[in-house]
């Protein structure tokens, strides 16, 4: 009979479109809403969305306040003005 065997790690080939899929590098604005205890309510403003994304404050650059801009790229939150 066949012997089961498992599937090796280098058979599964790491292609650029896969890479792309696994890792999101799309660059995204949002507005600070409002402040929750440490966490911040933010909404995206460059594309059409009535979602609030909540995100914990230690990861927001510290001079944030409502109103302010940020763009998100990288995994990263940079203040825009």
């Amino acid at each position: 009979g066949g012997v089961y065997r498992k599937k090796s790690p280098a058979t599964y080939l790491e292609t650029p479109e896969r890479r792309r899929y696994r890792m999101n590098f799309e660059v995204m604005e949002f507005c600070v809403e409002s402040f929750n205890g440490e966490y911040v309510y933010l909404k995206r403003i460059d594309k059409e969305s009535d979602d609030l994304k909540l995100v914990a404050r230690a990861l927001l650059p510290p001079e944030i306040r409502e109103g302010s801009r940020l763009k998100y790229e990288l995994m990263q939150y940079e203040l825009l003005d």
